[in-house]
């Protein structure tokens, strides 16, 4: 025993209300460094990137009018360069130190870009929950530099997809377990699970050289992420299911009566009488409607992942056209419905959970969300339904009223 069970309540009780503060605080922080910093709009290593003093200052994106002179300044729109290559920057660059920017948020921030979370805004990051984007997200770059999956020609982000589908079914079979010890074991093996999540996208970025968080809409690799996410889901859920059906909760309990319906049973060391115990069939009914809400959750936030990246981060348009997508990509309610979803996305759910399951109060989690999860979720698309409309319109339609496509 580490201590009484009291002691331990009121010590991770303490610990989950400072990393809300965390989150809030880094939350505060990332807004601020959207309104006050430009946004990145091309996500390869090179990019707004000046090696020095061995190399001229390379800017890859849009052409430059200043080609073939040193420059430190990020490019504008209107700018013409002559074309460089990502592999021609980081062949050069390979030994050579960075360093960002000036007017920068790399060149301004004390942190190393390379595990500061607020460096490479993209839409996705804006739209990942708090835990994956402020702990695992930087864990996954400190390890992957300690154990170099990412330089490795043998280990792929496929093979760690596939292995943290077995860590899943593990975290699951401890998570049926009667005893809460176990359970508790299980919840933070899932949670490995999930920082081999974040890891394997990391991994893969690096191999293609890509900067931030972004979904690769359409490769192998994103169907191949999407699947074994799914199928550690499913295995965290037939965990609960099994727990469940084990361990029926009950519907509460009164004190000793004279006389015992029943439908009631008496505990003879306790002296109180237990209501009859919540059936196989409610509990199944629980567990689905929660395996649904993930269901439209998953569905909901990846589809709004594509479609803001298309909208926001393309870069076939016209130059009014790219200064209303900064615009909107830094207004507040962009901002407001993002954070939306940083709340009720699949992986905060799964978030929950994991915590209930912990604290020993997953029937009363499962019982709390089994409507307000679908009312949340809904609220949740209809805003942001009605946000892509208006951002779609406001960037797209041209003098002449006419709108181009997503």
């Amino acid at each position: 025993m580490l201590g009484p069970s009291s002691q331990i309540s009121k010590i991770l009780l303490t610990l989950l209300f400072l990393l809300i503060i965390f989150y809030i605080f880094m939350d505060v922080q990332l807004y601020l460094r959207i309104q006050n910093y430009p946004i990145e709009r091309n996500y390869h290593f090179n990019v707004s990137v000046s090696y020095s003093p061995q190399i001229d200052a390379v800017e890859v994106g849009y052409p430059h009018k200043n080609a073939g002179k040193p420059s430190t300044l990020p490019l504008q729109r209107d700018q013409t360069v002559s074309p460089v290559t990502s592999s021609d920057v980081l062949s050069k660059s390979t030994n050579a130190k960075y360093q960002a920017a000036p007017g920068t948020y790399e060149a301004s921030t004390w942190l190393s870009c390379e595990i500061n979370p607020l460096c490479h805004v993209t839409v996705k990051a804006i739209l990942l929950d708090h835990t994956n984007h402020y702990i695992f997200a930087p864990l996954a770059t400190i390890f992957d530099d300690i154990i170099g999956f990412s330089r490795s020609s043998f280990i792929t982000a496929n093979m760690i997809s596939f292995f943290h589908v077995f860590v899943a079914c593990l975290a699951g079979k401890l998570v049926s377990s009667d005893s809460l010890g176990y359970r508790r074991m299980g919840v933070v093996l899932f949670q490995f699970r999930t920082f081999l999540d974040d890891l394997d996208g990391h991994v893969a970025r690096v191999k293609k050289n890509i900067r931030g968080e972004r979904s690769e809409v359409g490769t192998s690799g994103y169907y191949i992420d999407g699947l074994c996410d799914g199928l550690g889901c499913i295995a965290l859920l037939i965990g609960i299911c099994f727990f469940l059906k084990n361990n029926p909760p009950r519907r509460g309990y009164s004190q000793l009566q004279a006389i015992l319906p029943l439908s009631e049973s008496k505990s003879a060391e306790t002296g109180v009488i237990y209501k009859v115990k919540t059936t196989t069939k409610k509990v199944a009914r629980k567990v689905f409607c929660f395996a649904g809400q993930l269901l439209l959750s998953s569905t909901a936030w990846n589809r709004y992942i594509f479609v803001y990246q298309d909208m926001l981060e393309r870069n076939d348009v016209l130059p009014i056209q790219f200064n209303r997508q900064n615009l909107t990509f830094k207004s507040n309610w962009f901002f407001s419905v993002a954070w939306i979803w940083r709340v009720v996305n699949v992986h905060s759910m799964l978030h929950c959970v994991l915590l209930s399951i912990f604290c020993d109060k997953l029937w009363d989690f499962l019982k709390m969300v089994q409507y307000s999860g679908y009312i949340i979720l809904l609220v949740a698309i209809c805003a942001t339904e009605m946000h892509v409309l208006e951002a779609h319109t406001f960037i797209f339609s041209s003098l002449t009223g006419n709108n181009t496509s997503l």
